[in-house]
């Protein structure tokens, strides 16, 4: 097949030009096409609306007493919220130089010393620690216990005896004013 000077590069000046705007407009054609076409893929990844309500909550701390603990439910997860008692923060910051698996000191884990925000899992399986009702068993060091395999959490709810590897985490919040909080 003989070649042509429109196939080659050698030919006028304006054929070399011509063809490579075409390439050009071509690749971005396709490119704002594929963009198009993959947009609705991609928003389907965003999070819902009911999710988004989920993402935060208020919570008003006035009908909690001291001694008292709450449990809320925030993105599928409880929270446990202690109003501590004088003794209770005490026993805690004294803590603070015990040997520990998770070495965290009291005054990191709460933004007020008499309001404890943590969320209720366990670090080692995902259990929910008791520890919440007058009644329940409290563990060694008089905050909460793991009875599926034995974690002892302290008041500030840091691992203290099992096999729970980490303290119990606490989620973003911050007080809007007193007596209400804003969690998420």
């Amino acid at each position: 097949m003989a070649e042509t000077a429109s196939d080659t590069h050698d030919g006028p000046e304006g054929e070399e030009t011509r063809r490579d705007f075409l390439l050009i407009s071509t690749i971005a054609v396709g490119a704002a096409g594929a963009a198009v076409a993959a947009w609705p893929f991609i928003h389907m990844m965003n999070p819902s609306r009911d999710v988004l309500a989920l993402a935060s909550t208020e919570v008003d701390l006035e009908p909690i007493e001291e001694g008292q603990s709450i449990t809320i439910v925030w993105r599928g997860k409880p929270v446990f919220i202690r109003k501590r008692t004088a003794k209770e923060i005490e026993i805690a910051k004294a803590d603070d130089a015990a040997t520990m698996k998770d070495p965290e000191a009291d005054g990191t884990r709460v933004k007020k010393p008499e309001w404890l925000v943590m969320i209720g899992i366990c670090t080692h399986l995902g259990c929910i620690p008791l520890g919440q009702k007058g009644s329940d068993p409290k563990g060694e060091f008089g905050g909460w216990f793991c009875p599926c395999h034995g974690s002892h959490y302290d008041t500030s709810g840091r691992i203290r005896k099992g096999p729970a590897p980490k303290n119990l985490p606490i989620p973003p919040y911050t007080f809007l004013d007193d007596t209400n909080i804003r969690i998420g």
